[in-house]
Protein backbone atom coordinates (compact mmCIF):
# COMPACT_ATOMS: atom_id res chain seq x y z
CA UNK A 1 0.00 0.00 0.00
CA UNK A 2 1.59 3.56 -0.81
CA UNK A 3 1.51 6.33 0.61
CA UNK A 4 -1.61 8.03 -0.76
CA UNK A 5 -3.30 4.38 0.18
CA UNK A 6 -2.40 4.41 3.18
CA UNK A 7 -3.92 8.33 4.00
CA UNK A 8 -6.97 7.29 2.36
CA UNK A 9 -7.58 3.81 4.55
CA UNK A 10 -6.74 6.26 7.47
CA UNK A 11 -9.74 8.73 6.01
CA UNK A 12 -12.09 5.92 5.57
CA UNK A 13 -11.63 4.39 9.46
CA UNK A 14 -11.83 7.93 10.69
CA UNK A 15 -15.12 8.79 9.11
CA UNK A 16 -16.74 5.76 10.91
CA UNK A 17 -14.54 6.09 14.08
CA UNK A 18 -14.72 10.06 14.93
CA UNK A 19 -18.24 9.65 16.14
CA UNK A 20 -17.43 7.79 18.98
CA UNK A 21 -14.58 9.52 19.69
CA UNK A 22 -14.47 11.41 22.98
CA UNK A 23 -11.35 12.32 24.76
CA UNK A 24 -7.94 13.93 23.67
CA UNK A 25 -6.25 10.24 24.51
CA UNK A 26 -8.61 8.35 22.46
CA UNK A 27 -7.98 11.07 19.67
CA UNK A 28 -4.12 10.58 19.44
CA UNK A 29 -4.13 6.96 19.70
CA UNK A 30 -6.86 6.37 17.04
CA UNK A 31 -5.86 8.37 14.63
CA UNK A 32 -2.65 10.72 15.61
CA UNK A 33 -0.61 7.90 16.08
CA UNK A 34 -1.81 5.74 12.82
CA UNK A 35 -1.16 9.25 10.76
CA UNK A 36 2.60 9.20 12.50
CA UNK A 37 2.92 5.75 11.23
CA UNK A 38 1.94 6.55 7.77
CA UNK A 39 4.90 9.16 8.14
CA UNK A 40 7.21 5.96 8.72
CA UNK A 41 8.08 6.05 12.05
CA UNK A 42 7.59 3.50 14.33
CA UNK A 43 5.72 4.75 16.99
CA UNK A 44 6.69 2.16 19.50
CA UNK A 45 10.23 3.34 19.16
CA UNK A 46 11.29 5.44 21.67
CA UNK A 47 14.17 6.67 19.60
CA UNK A 48 12.24 7.38 16.81
CA UNK A 49 8.99 8.53 18.46
CA UNK A 50 9.10 9.86 22.16
CA UNK A 51 5.05 10.25 24.02
CA UNK A 52 4.92 13.26 26.36
CA UNK A 53 8.73 14.61 25.48
CA UNK A 54 9.73 17.20 28.13
CA UNK A 55 10.26 20.78 26.85
CA UNK A 56 10.69 23.29 29.94
CA UNK A 57 9.76 26.55 29.13
CA UNK A 58 11.18 29.18 31.37
CA UNK A 59 10.36 28.67 34.65
CA UNK A 60 8.05 26.15 34.37
CA UNK A 61 9.24 22.75 34.26
CA UNK A 62 7.93 19.45 33.25
CA UNK A 63 6.39 20.41 29.80
CA UNK A 64 5.60 17.92 27.80
CA UNK A 65 4.84 18.26 24.50
CA UNK A 66 2.38 15.10 22.83
CA UNK A 67 4.71 13.68 20.27
CA UNK A 68 8.44 14.04 19.72
CA UNK A 69 9.63 12.66 16.03
CA UNK A 70 13.51 12.33 16.49
CA UNK A 71 16.54 11.49 14.55
CA UNK A 72 19.83 11.23 15.80
CA UNK A 73 18.85 11.66 19.46
CA UNK A 74 17.24 15.37 18.48
CA UNK A 75 13.52 16.31 17.69
CA UNK A 76 12.91 16.84 14.34
CA UNK A 77 9.52 17.48 14.64
CA UNK A 78 6.57 18.33 17.51
CA UNK A 79 3.13 17.19 17.37
CA UNK A 80 0.91 18.78 19.56
CA UNK A 81 -2.63 17.45 19.47
CA UNK A 82 -6.05 18.34 20.97
CA UNK A 83 -9.13 16.07 20.95
CA UNK A 84 -10.65 15.32 17.62
CA UNK A 85 -13.82 17.57 18.54
CA UNK A 86 -11.88 20.67 19.15
CA UNK A 87 -11.68 23.71 16.73
CA UNK A 88 -8.04 24.57 16.18
CA UNK A 89 -7.20 28.36 16.79
CA UNK A 90 -4.42 30.63 17.44
CA UNK A 91 -4.10 29.39 21.84
CA UNK A 92 -3.78 26.07 21.16
CA UNK A 93 -0.99 27.36 18.24
CA UNK A 94 0.42 29.57 20.95
CA UNK A 95 1.17 26.74 23.26
CA UNK A 96 3.09 24.67 20.44
CA UNK A 97 4.80 27.84 19.52
CA UNK A 98 6.27 27.40 23.14
CA UNK A 99 7.36 24.22 23.37
CA UNK A 100 9.14 24.71 19.88
CA UNK A 101 11.11 27.47 21.22
CA UNK A 102 13.09 25.25 23.55
CA UNK A 103 13.91 22.47 21.54
CA UNK A 104 15.82 22.16 18.40
CA UNK A 105 12.81 20.65 16.21
CA UNK A 106 12.00 22.52 13.22
CA UNK A 107 8.69 21.73 12.28
CA UNK A 108 5.68 21.85 14.78
CA UNK A 109 2.39 20.39 14.28
CA UNK A 110 -0.59 20.90 15.79
CA UNK A 111 -3.68 18.54 15.03
CA UNK A 112 -6.86 17.28 16.09
CA UNK A 113 -6.65 13.87 14.52
CA UNK A 114 -8.22 15.10 11.12
CA UNK A 115 -6.73 18.38 10.85
CA UNK A 116 -3.13 18.46 10.58
CA UNK A 117 -1.51 22.08 10.79
CA UNK A 118 2.47 22.40 9.85
CA UNK A 119 4.93 25.08 11.06
CA UNK A 120 8.19 25.92 10.61
CA UNK A 121 10.42 28.89 11.71
CA UNK A 122 11.34 30.19 8.35
CA UNK A 123 10.76 33.84 9.49
CA UNK A 124 13.10 33.89 12.35
CA UNK A 125 15.43 31.10 13.21
CA UNK A 126 13.61 28.66 16.74
CA UNK A 127 10.61 31.05 16.77
CA UNK A 128 7.61 29.21 15.23
CA UNK A 129 6.21 31.21 12.43
CA UNK A 130 3.01 32.39 13.28
CA UNK A 131 1.36 31.64 9.98
CA UNK A 132 1.49 27.45 9.01
CA UNK A 133 3.40 26.43 5.59
CA UNK A 134 0.89 23.76 5.07
CA UNK A 135 -2.75 22.55 6.34
CA UNK A 136 -4.48 19.00 5.32
CA UNK A 137 -7.44 17.56 6.28
CA UNK A 138 -7.32 13.81 6.09
CA UNK A 139 -11.33 13.75 5.96
CA UNK A 140 -10.57 15.85 2.83
CA UNK A 141 -7.62 14.48 1.40
CA UNK A 142 -5.85 17.50 -1.24
CA UNK A 143 -3.96 15.42 -3.32
CA UNK A 144 -2.04 18.19 -4.53
CA UNK A 145 -0.47 18.56 -0.95
CA UNK A 146 0.72 14.96 -1.35
CA UNK A 147 3.97 15.11 -2.84
CA UNK A 148 4.52 18.31 -0.26
CA UNK A 149 3.40 15.81 3.12
CA UNK A 150 6.15 12.63 1.47
CA UNK A 151 8.90 15.02 2.08
CA UNK A 152 8.06 14.42 6.28
CA UNK A 153 8.09 10.91 5.83
CA UNK A 154 10.37 9.06 7.78
CA UNK A 155 11.75 7.13 3.68
CA UNK A 156 12.40 10.84 2.66
CA UNK A 157 12.80 13.34 4.79
CA UNK A 158 15.62 15.74 4.60
CA UNK A 159 15.77 19.06 6.84
CA UNK A 160 17.24 21.40 4.49
CA UNK A 161 14.57 20.20 1.26
CA UNK A 162 11.66 20.23 3.35
CA UNK A 163 12.46 23.56 4.67
CA UNK A 164 12.84 25.13 1.08
CA UNK A 165 9.66 23.32 0.25
CA UNK A 166 8.12 24.92 3.59
CA UNK A 167 9.01 28.31 2.51
CA UNK A 168 7.07 27.85 -1.42
CA UNK A 169 4.00 26.26 0.24
CA UNK A 170 3.46 29.19 2.96
CA UNK A 171 3.94 32.02 0.49
CA UNK A 172 1.74 29.91 -1.83
CA UNK A 173 -0.56 29.90 1.11
CA UNK A 174 -0.43 33.52 1.71
CA UNK A 175 -0.82 34.56 -2.31
CA UNK A 176 -3.78 32.13 -2.84
CA UNK A 177 -5.33 33.26 0.88
CA UNK A 178 -4.99 37.19 -0.81
CA UNK A 179 -6.04 36.24 -4.24
CA UNK A 180 -9.16 34.64 -3.02
CA UNK A 181 -10.02 37.88 -0.48
CA UNK A 182 -9.73 40.05 -3.67
CA UNK A 183 -11.75 37.90 -5.69
CA UNK A 184 -14.43 38.40 -2.89
CA UNK A 185 -14.03 41.92 -2.77
CA UNK A 186 -11.56 43.43 -5.33
CA UNK A 187 -9.13 46.42 -3.22
CA UNK A 188 -8.11 49.85 -5.09
CA UNK A 189 -4.74 49.24 -4.61
CA UNK A 190 -5.38 45.51 -6.46
CA UNK A 191 -7.81 47.18 -9.31
CA UNK A 192 -6.23 49.98 -9.82
CA UNK A 193 -3.15 48.44 -12.34
CA UNK A 194 -5.35 47.02 -13.87
CA UNK A 195 -7.91 49.23 -14.79
CA UNK A 196 -4.80 51.12 -16.16
CA UNK A 197 -4.52 48.46 -18.78
CA UNK A 198 -7.42 48.15 -20.01
CA UNK A 199 -8.79 51.81 -19.50
CA UNK A 200 -7.74 54.85 -21.21
CA UNK A 201 -9.99 57.52 -19.42
CA UNK A 202 -9.61 59.45 -16.45
CA UNK A 203 -9.42 56.97 -13.68
CA UNK A 204 -11.91 59.11 -11.04
CA UNK A 205 -13.68 57.74 -8.40
CA UNK A 206 -16.77 56.63 -10.16
CA UNK A 207 -15.16 54.85 -13.09
CA UNK A 208 -12.76 52.70 -9.68
CA UNK A 209 -16.05 51.72 -8.17
CA UNK A 210 -17.58 50.54 -11.50
CA UNK A 211 -14.42 48.16 -12.22
CA UNK A 212 -14.42 46.73 -9.04
CA UNK A 213 -17.64 44.23 -9.93
CA UNK A 214 -16.29 44.07 -13.60
CA UNK A 215 -12.71 43.11 -12.68
CA UNK A 216 -14.59 40.37 -10.31
CA UNK A 217 -16.82 38.64 -12.94
CA UNK A 218 -13.45 38.46 -15.20
CA UNK A 219 -12.20 36.58 -12.52
CA UNK A 220 -14.73 34.33 -12.15
CA UNK A 221 -15.14 34.02 -16.02
CA UNK A 222 -11.20 33.10 -16.03
CA UNK A 223 -10.85 30.37 -13.51
CA UNK A 224 -14.42 28.92 -15.18
CA UNK A 225 -13.23 29.11 -18.62
CA UNK A 226 -9.35 26.86 -17.30
CA UNK A 227 -11.66 24.45 -15.52
CA UNK A 228 -13.64 23.63 -18.63
CA UNK A 229 -10.73 23.62 -20.71
CA UNK A 230 -9.75 20.99 -18.12
CA UNK A 231 -12.36 19.06 -18.08
CA UNK A 232 -12.00 19.29 -22.34
CA UNK A 233 -8.54 17.87 -22.47
CA UNK A 234 -9.39 15.15 -19.78
CA UNK A 235 -12.54 14.02 -21.91
CA UNK A 236 -10.37 13.81 -25.02
CA UNK A 237 -7.58 12.11 -23.08
CA UNK A 238 -9.90 9.34 -22.09
CA UNK A 239 -8.61 5.69 -22.74
CA UNK A 240 -9.44 4.96 -26.31
CA UNK A 241 -11.53 1.64 -24.94
CA UNK A 242 -13.44 4.11 -23.14
CA UNK A 243 -14.55 5.95 -25.55
CA UNK A 244 -15.47 3.28 -27.99
CA UNK A 245 -17.59 1.94 -25.46
CA UNK A 246 -19.34 5.77 -24.90
CA UNK A 247 -19.55 5.56 -28.46
CA UNK A 248 -21.26 1.96 -28.92
CA UNK A 249 -23.46 3.05 -25.82
CA UNK A 250 -24.73 6.41 -27.21
CA UNK A 251 -25.33 4.96 -30.61
CA UNK A 252 -27.45 2.45 -29.16
CA UNK A 253 -29.57 4.68 -27.22
CA UNK A 254 -30.09 6.71 -29.87
CA UNK A 255 -31.30 3.77 -32.61
CA UNK A 256 -33.17 1.68 -30.32
CA UNK A 257 -34.41 4.63 -27.85
CA UNK A 258 -34.18 8.34 -29.20
CA UNK A 259 -32.00 8.89 -26.21
CA UNK A 260 -29.24 11.49 -26.84
CA UNK A 261 -25.82 11.39 -24.81
CA UNK A 262 -24.96 15.07 -24.37
CA UNK A 263 -21.61 16.31 -24.05
CA UNK A 264 -22.16 17.88 -20.86
CA UNK A 265 -23.71 14.67 -19.83
CA UNK A 266 -20.78 13.12 -20.57
CA UNK A 267 -18.63 15.65 -18.55
CA UNK A 268 -20.98 15.91 -15.70
CA UNK A 269 -20.25 12.21 -15.68
CA UNK A 270 -16.45 13.06 -15.34
CA UNK A 271 -16.94 15.63 -13.03
CA UNK A 272 -18.74 12.96 -10.51
CA UNK A 273 -16.20 10.73 -11.05
CA UNK A 274 -13.43 13.46 -9.70
CA UNK A 275 -15.29 14.09 -7.50
CA UNK A 276 -15.59 10.32 -5.59
CA UNK A 277 -12.44 9.50 -6.67
CA UNK A 278 -10.90 10.37 -3.43
CA UNK A 279 -12.88 7.68 -1.49
CA UNK A 280 -13.79 4.88 -3.92
CA UNK A 281 -12.45 3.39 -7.22
CA UNK A 282 -13.84 5.44 -10.26
CA UNK A 283 -14.21 2.14 -12.27
CA UNK A 284 -17.00 1.08 -9.69
CA UNK A 285 -18.94 4.40 -11.38
CA UNK A 286 -21.13 3.86 -14.70
CA UNK A 287 -23.72 5.77 -16.31
CA UNK A 288 -27.54 5.10 -18.21
CA UNK A 289 -29.12 7.95 -19.91
CA UNK A 290 -32.93 8.00 -20.22
CA UNK A 291 -35.04 9.95 -22.04
CA UNK A 292 -35.60 12.16 -19.27
CA UNK A 293 -32.83 12.32 -17.14
CA UNK A 294 -28.90 11.11 -17.01
CA UNK A 295 -28.57 8.59 -14.01
CA UNK A 296 -24.69 8.04 -12.35
CA UNK A 297 -24.69 4.48 -10.69
CA UNK A 298 -23.01 2.90 -7.95
CA UNK A 299 -21.86 -0.78 -9.76
CA UNK A 300 -23.92 -0.02 -12.96
CA UNK A 301 -26.47 -0.91 -10.77
CA UNK A 302 -29.82 0.81 -11.30
CA UNK A 303 -30.62 0.42 -7.57
CA UNK A 304 -28.08 1.83 -6.59
CA UNK A 305 -28.34 5.75 -7.83
CA UNK A 306 -25.27 8.46 -6.91
CA UNK A 307 -27.26 11.43 -8.53
CA UNK A 308 -29.02 12.45 -11.45
CA UNK A 309 -28.50 14.84 -13.92
CA UNK A 310 -31.23 16.74 -15.93
CA UNK A 311 -29.89 18.51 -18.50
CA UNK A 312 -32.81 18.21 -21.51
CA UNK A 313 -33.79 21.32 -20.70
CA UNK A 314 -32.65 24.40 -22.08
CA UNK A 315 -33.79 27.09 -19.74
CA UNK A 316 -32.74 25.18 -16.69
CA UNK A 317 -30.37 22.40 -15.87
CA UNK A 318 -30.60 20.22 -12.45
CA UNK A 319 -28.79 17.63 -10.23
CA UNK A 320 -31.10 15.36 -7.98
CA UNK A 321 -30.63 12.75 -5.38
CA UNK A 322 -33.16 10.20 -3.71
CA UNK A 323 -33.87 9.85 -0.51
CA UNK A 324 -34.62 6.45 1.75
CA UNK A 325 -37.91 6.29 0.13
CA UNK A 326 -36.92 6.56 -3.56
CA UNK A 327 -38.42 10.10 -3.36
CA UNK A 328 -36.41 12.44 -6.06
CA UNK A 329 -35.13 16.28 -4.60
CA UNK A 330 -34.02 18.37 -7.49
CA UNK A 331 -31.02 21.16 -6.94
CA UNK A 332 -31.02 24.12 -9.79
CA UNK A 333 -27.90 24.28 -11.34
CA UNK A 334 -26.26 27.27 -13.66
CA UNK A 335 -23.89 25.20 -14.92
CA UNK A 336 -21.50 21.78 -14.78
CA UNK A 337 -18.97 23.83 -12.35
CA UNK A 338 -22.21 24.26 -9.82
CA UNK A 339 -21.60 20.47 -9.56
CA UNK A 340 -18.45 20.93 -7.08
CA UNK A 341 -21.39 22.70 -4.85
CA UNK A 342 -22.66 19.28 -4.43
CA UNK A 343 -19.41 17.49 -3.39
CA UNK A 344 -20.56 16.35 0.23
CA UNK A 345 -24.06 15.25 -0.69
CA UNK A 346 -22.62 13.19 -3.84
CA UNK A 347 -19.91 11.65 -1.01
CA UNK A 348 -22.57 11.12 1.26
CA UNK A 349 -24.99 8.92 -1.65
CA UNK A 350 -22.17 6.72 -2.54
CA UNK A 351 -21.47 5.85 1.13
CA UNK A 352 -24.36 5.31 2.25
CA UNK A 353 -24.97 3.07 -1.47
CA UNK A 354 -21.57 1.28 -0.63
CA UNK A 355 -22.34 0.26 2.99
CA UNK A 356 -25.82 -0.76 1.93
Amino acid sequence: MDFLDQLHALSARMSKQIINIQTEEATKTAFVMPFIQALGYDVFDPTEVVPEFTADVGSKKGEKIDYAIMTDGKPTMLFECKNCRSNLHDVHASQLRRYFHVTEARIGVLTNGSNYIFFSDLEDKNIMDKKPFMEINLLDIDEQLIPELKKLTKSSFELDQMLSAASNLKYIREIKAYLENQLLKPTSEFTRPIITEVYTGVKTQQVMEQFGPIIKQAFISLINDRINNRLKTALVEQPEITKKVDEAETEKNQKSYGIITTQDEMEGFYITRAILRQIIDVDRIHYRDAKSYFAILLDDNNRKTICRLHFNSASQKYISFLDNDKKEKRHPISGLNDIYNFTDQIKTATEALMSA
